[in-house]
């Protein structure tokens, strides 16, 4: 059985040590090693976790088979009826049982719940990312594409894609 939670500031270790888990990995064959590490360290330090949480406005959810936190979802403020999904990663060993949609899912109820009317989320994922279409399945669709510099001569090869909620 899978339970959601969501997190504080005092889950950030833990969120810390999942990513360092679960997006190399996820990553492996898209990006350089070089590069993960510098998207690891620029979305995933302990420092950058805490400016999300704090500053920006990220809300965490944990999402928890039995007693282990397998996975977690990002998602993010962006305008009045506009929401982003920053981060849904779970771990290798869970995927394929159903806890990215269980993530999905409880991003979609989270915002329902503090944003009651219609609303859009989009998201950025990388065009050769499998993921892709799990988020078509999902109900999302490729809005847009482009390759966002993020420093240190790094790219991010991405689709927007957009799903609006009523």
């Amino acid at each position: 059985m899978l339970t959601i939670r969501q997190a504080t500031t005092d889950d950030i270790p833990l969120i810390h040590q999942l990513a360092w888990k679960i997006f190399p990995v996820t990553y492996q064959n898209l990006l350089s090693s070089d590069q993960s590490d510098y998207m690891m360290e620029w979305m995933y330090s302990i420092n950058s976790l805490k400016q999300q949480m704090n500053k920006e406005h990220h809300t965490y959810l944990l999402a928890y088979k039995d007693d282990a936190c397998v996975g977690y979802v990002s998602v993010q403020p962006q305008g009045e009826n506009l929401f982003h999904l920053q981060k849904i990663y779970v771990l290798a060993e869970y995927q394929s049982y159903g806890v990215g949609k269980f993530l999905f899912n409880a991003a979609l109820d989270y915002i329902r719940h503090i944003h009651p009317t219609p609303f859009t989320i989009e998201l950025n994922v990388n065009r050769y990312n499998k993921a892709v279409g799990f988020y078509e399945h999902m109900g999302m669709h490729k809005k847009s594409q482009g390759d966002f510099e993020i420093g240190n001569g790094y790219f991010m090869n991405d689709y927007i894609m957009s799903m609006t909620v009523e």
